[in-house]
């Protein structure tokens, strides 16, 4: 009770109370999806054959072929390579997707009751005037003129976004380095293919 008294008389309570909770829900949600995908021996698994194939096609890159014969087999080797890469980043995501589904209900159970709670109160100042559609999201449920007025909504998603991002680096939650060049869920076309 005498924490949220003296929480209360700060001058940046309630941006200070959406960072925290920010944080708190970037940890329950890492805490989730640690329990259903990162210690889990078929994700294992699946990251180290990432992590095997973009180092093998990395070498295999970087390697400068003699003769002509050695150049198609050598593009062939790269193109089995590359597809492997692919389906396993695919399955992968999708493999995420699953967990996905209990993080965004978190998400948006602490987003709802942020959102009965701070309604239209600011709980920032941006230091900026921001432009066009930014405006509208940072200025989303506001009363008055000020674009200056940062709302709870747009100070929870900058919040979610940069520390969710940070904490599964500082965790080494964060997706194999081949994973992100192979396209993910819904990879680009292949160019070759056309």
């Amino acid at each position: 009770m005498a924490t949220t008294q003296l929480l209360s008389s700060l001058k940046y309570s309630d941006s200070l109370t959406v960072v925290g909770i920010s944080f708190c829900t970037a940890v329950v949600c890492e805490c989730i999806s640690w329990i259903l995908i990162y210690r889990t021996n078929s994700y294992k698994s699946l990251k180290f054959s990432i992590d095997k194939a973009s180092k093998k096609l990395e070498t295999m890159k970087t390697e400068n072929p003699t003769k002509i014969s050695n150049k198609k087999s050598k593009t062939k080797k790269i193109d089995r390579v590359e597809t492997s890469l692919k389906e396993s980043s695919r399955d992968l995501s999708l493999f995420k997707f699953k967990s996905g589904a209990v993080v965004a209900l978190v998400l948006f159970v602490v987003f709802g009751l942020l959102n009965s709670l701070f309604e239209g109160k600011v709980v920032a100042k941006l230091p900026f005037k921001p432009v066009g559609i930014v405006m509208k999201m940072s200025h989303r449920g506001l009363q008055g003129d000020d674009s200056t007025d940062c709302s709870m909504a747009f100070l929870y998603f900058l919040c979610s976004i940069s520390i969710r991002t940070n904490l599964q680096k500082f965790l080494g939650f964060s997706p194999p380095r081949g994973a992100a060049a192979a396209g993910g869920l819904f990879p680009m076309p292949d160019p070759k293919t056309n």
